[in-house]
């Protein structure tokens, strides 16, 4: 969900390869990239610790769900030394839009089992008290997709998940130098590291604690500073059973874009 370009990408292999060192968990590191659809990683049954949307994560049977392991914790001010991230509203830089515009312009989503890209600008949209969009365009799959949108002018706006934002803007400075942040919604509970449900509970406890740890280690602290976070929380589970009401709400009140 994370690997935005090679550079962060290597960042997140040495996380991984720390875990492997600090919780004794072999982990081989597979590449998954878009537009191969995240539903596919997120079923494999040899996960050991994955990124999972909350979304997603809320809506399947407890039977079926994957193990958490730990939630981030930014360092952004919107996270507010919780692990919650929200989605910023962007357009281009040189638009005048302001937040009183965004009843009327057309809108970018990435796809609808997404938190951040979907759940997170409809209830946004929602608030205004606007009615329908007056046109939408997606699914974009993924932050890059809203981003190439807005610059060929396929959308005035869309959302980007304000972590994948951070991340660019220490990393990638340039990809998000033609966007602007207009808004920024509500928290939502982060998307969380899990592993398969088939994994032993002695492997998933070893990679919690490391998780959990990594901001007491110095490396680990180093390695978290390089990806914008303070450290990894355990997941507050009822927190992220909340997200398929809201989810609904927004149905109610907007349709389906």
């Amino acid at each position: 969900m994370y690997n935005l370009s090679p550079k962060i990408s290597g960042l997140w292999d040495r996380l991984f390869r720390w875990l492997t060192d600090r919780s004794g968990v072999e982990l081989e590191v597979i590449a998954h990239a878009a537009p191969a659809p995240l539903s596919e990683l997120w079923a494999r049954p040899d996960m050991g610790a994955v990124f999972m949307c909350g979304f997603p994560f809320s809506q399947l049977p407890k039977a079926e769900c994957p193990q958490p392991l730990a939630a981030p914790v930014s360092l952004a001010d919107w996270a507010n030394g919780q692990p919650v991230y929200a989605s910023h509203i962007v357009t281009a830089r040189d638009r005048t839009l302001t937040e009183a515009d965004l009843a009327a312009v057309r809108w970018g989503w990435t796809v609808r089992d997404s938190q951040s890209g979907y759940n997170a600008p409809r209830e946004f949209f929602a608030s205004l008290g606007g009615g329908s969009a007056n046109k939408t365009v997606g699914p974009l799959l993924n932050p890059r997709g809203v981003i190439e949108a807005i610059r060929s002018d396929a959308v005035d706006v869309g959302a980007i998940d304000a972590y994948a934002y951070q991340l660019l803007n220490i990393h990638e400075p340039d990809v998000i130098a033609p966007l602007r942040v207009i808004a920024t919604t509500k928290p939502a509970p982060f998307p969380l590291l899990v592993a398969s449900r088939q994994q032993s509970p002695e492997i998933v406890a070893a990679l919690r604690a490391a998780l959990v740890g990594a901001h007491q280690d110095l490396e680990g602290r180093d390695i978290l500073r390089s990806l914008g976070l303070a450290a990894f929380a355990e997941p507050d589970i009822t927190a992220y059973e909340q997200l398929p009401a809201r989810a609904e709400a927004v149905n109610e009140a907007l349709g389906i874009w």
